[in-house]
């Protein structure tokens, strides 16, 4: 994570409980369009989303821990929110909300992913490039 983005931003890194490292893996990189890498620390292996210019986070094997419930974490997919819901469903997801205004902050679109956690894909354009 770059020093500017561990300084500023309020979310510095996040977990996503998973039950198909594989699946999941799979849909956030189709959705994110990012690097995905695995690593394996001791006998726990999970899936680290590309952070080299940003904050992070990983995917991690915890069934257990996956919700539709708990808090909403909003992934970045400024410039291309239509393209990122358009690949939700293909993946495994579900849209929720589909890609709609939050006035100045840009937009947002709901999803589940593929192994069931509820999630949000923002950009910093408004829907429309509005």
């Amino acid at each position: 994570m770059s020093q500017m983005n561990s300084k500023i931003n309020r979310v510095v890194w996040c977990d996503v409980p998973v039950a198909d490292l594989d699946r999941a893996t799979a849909f956030y990189s189709a959705v994110l369009k990012i690097k995905i890498h695995r690593e394996t620390f001791g006998e726990f292996t999970f899936a680290v989303l590309d952070h080299a210019d940003g904050n992070g986070g990983c995917l991690v094997p915890k069934p257990e821990e996956i919700s539709a419930t708990g808090p909403l974490v909003y992934f970045n997919v400024t410039g291309r929110i239509a393209e990122a819901a358009a690949e939700v469903a293909k993946h495994g997801g579900k849209v929720l909300a589909p890609p709609h205004s939050i006035g100045p902050h840009g937009s947002r679109a709901v999803v589940l992913d593929s192994e069931g956690n509820r999630v949000a894909i923002h950009s910093e354009e408004q829907v429309g490039g509005g």
